[in-house]
């Protein structure tokens, strides 16, 4: 027997009404939703779908990452490094240079070269090791891997601390990715390419330093100028100890005096120098530099081993969050430069939607003439479905402010195509039980339950298909998914509840001998 219960029902109609309250934003002009969200209740449903770059204008850029300085950087730590080790095991040298990504020393006996190459391979297996034809001579290379692990650490950090920096403008669905080996792409829908620039620009590096001792300044020093305290300078040590890819997470905290403070985390690399670094400079200072200027100079109170440690220097609350932000997400670990930049016009994006309205508006209307020709009556209740389904997607798309792109409205196209199709599947079943010889209600309730494994298999593959796209793509083609995935979903839901609970009420009420369609 045809029936369905009485909370289906309710939770039917409560769908269709958060789909058609949801969507109703889109069709209201810009002043009608903003004296909406000033004048009337906030619960009232007021986000619009999100215009992708390619509809709404935006800007893109292209900046190139300074990867060579990056290495010649880790080459400059390198040397400090091994100048230091020989020190402290009393080795005898003649020279130590930084060549392309790499070092190159000059001992004073074989022996020498044979302990340094020792320490050198049990540190880091990744470098190459070359020793000279006479035994005196050792050269360190950075090997493939070594390179290949710095540039992916560097491009992920640089995309994470971008994407951060990004998200400060309230824009939603920025496109950030890399491209190549040093490249990354910024494309932000509604921004001009003057902002993203500006903002971008606002990080540089991030540094922890030595601070020169006693103020005299060597070849090995700079002078650097307090982000707060114009006219006042510090002269450091030039190398960094830490640099911005080695730390994890900076977050305000409170000391055990009660004291503002801020916590900090290293990888593993950083961990291990930083524990070395001030285990042999308790009761020096040591200098946070950020975009060339000192934002701190905290003294090492005692061995910062473990790879975290505190940073205080009588900050309050506000200023102890802002330096933690500071360090959390303006750690770009290495230079950019703009290779490309495009401002994309709106108008394009006003064409398109049009040209996607139109399209949209011609395709629904002959669905809807197909399947009153087709199925009648009953043709006429799928296509109050399918308003539904319409409805439903705008909802989901203001609800998830999922950002539509014009691939995204080839999906909504698409996709009313595909919204009748569970109808027509079911309706066609339908025809066979009547013409079989069942009953009206027996044919809906056969024709119902007989259609669904074809409805559920045919959508599932295509919903598989839209989850790999959307896994594998970018940019447009994640649009699409999207789309295609939430098409889907109202589909299922306005061919199998809402046309249902309609014929079963139809049924209910008139109670026919013969079924119109």
């Amino acid at each position: 027997m045809v029936q369905i219960s009485r909370w289906k029902m309710f939770l039917v109609l409560a769908v269709c009404i958060y789909g058609f309250a949801y969507s109703l934003p889109n069709m209201l002009s810009v002043e009608t939703r903003g004296f909406i969200t000033e004048n009337l209740s906030g619960w009232l449903p007021h986000k619009t779908v999100n215009l992708g770059l390619d509809l709404r204008g935006g800007a893109h850029l292209l900046y190139e990452v300074d990867m060579e300085k990056v290495f010649k950087e880790r080459a400059d730590i390198l040397e400090q490094d091994y100048d230091d080790y020989i020190k402290e095991e009393g080795l005898s040298k003649k020279s130590i240079t930084t060549i392309e990504r790499g070092v190159r020393i000059v001992m004073e006996t074989p022996e020498c070269v044979q302990k340094l190459k020792n320490m050198i391979r049990k540190n880091d297996s990744r470098l190459y090791i070359k020793v000279g034809s006479d035994g005196k001579m050792i050269t360190v290379t950075m090997g493939d891997s070594y390179v290949k692990e710095v540039q992916d650490q560097v491009i992920s950090q640089v995309i994470e601390v971008v994407r951060r920096r990004v998200d400060e403008m309230g824009t939603t669905e920025p496109i950030i990715q890399r491209q190549g080996d040093n490249r990354i792409v910024i494309q932000v829908p509604g921004a001009s390419s003057a902002q993203v620039r500006e903002l971008v620009g606002k990080t540089a590096k991030l540094g922890f330093h030595l601070v020169a001792r006693g103020g005299r300044k060597s070849f090995r020093d700079i002078s650097l100028p307090y982000a707060d305290e114009p006219g006042r300078e510090l002269v450091i040590k030039k190398t960094a100890i830490i640099v911005g890819d080695m730390l994890e997470n900076a977050q305000p905290s409170f000391n055990q005096a009660g004291q503002p403070v801020v916590s900090f985390r290293l990888n593993s690399l950083g961990a291990r120098k930083f524990c070395d670094v001030t285990r042999k400079n308790v009761g020096q200072p040591f200098a946070i530099v950020l975009d060339n200027k000192i934002i701190s100079a905290p003294r090492i109170n005692e061995a910062i081993c473990g790879g975290s440690g505190q940073i205080s220097g009588g900050f309050d609350v506000k200023e102890a969050g802002d330096l933690a932000l500071l360090l959390r997400a303006g750690a770009l670990p290495a230079d950019m430069d703009v290779v490309e930049e495009r401002s994309v016009g709106p108008s394009l994006g006003a064409d398109s939607v049009a040209a996607g309205k139109t399209a949209s508006l011609i395709g629904m209307a002959l669905v809807l003439v197909f399947m009153i020709v087709a199925y009648g009556f009953f043709g006429f209740l799928a296509n109050l479905a399918l308003i539904v389904n319409i409805a439903l997607i705008l909802a989901l798309l203001s609800s998830l402010q999922a950002t539509l792109t014009l691939p995204g409205i080839a999906g909504i196209v698409l996709t009313v195509g595909m919204a009748v199709d569970a109808n027509v599947l079911i309706f066609e079943r339908i025809r066979e039980e009547v013409a079989g010889g069942r009953s009206p209600i027996s044919a809906v309730d056969a024709g119902y339950s007989r259609a669904m494994s074809t409805i559920i298999d045919s959508n599932l593959t295509t919903l598989i298909a839209a989850a790999i796209l959307f896994s594998v793509g970018t940019g447009p083609v994640r649009g699409f998914a999207v789309t295609l995935a939430i098409g889907i979903m109202t589909s299922l839901f306005s061919a199998i509840m809402v046309t249902r609970l309609l014929i079963i009420l139809w049924l209910q009420h008139k109670k026919p001998k013969e079924l119109p369609i």
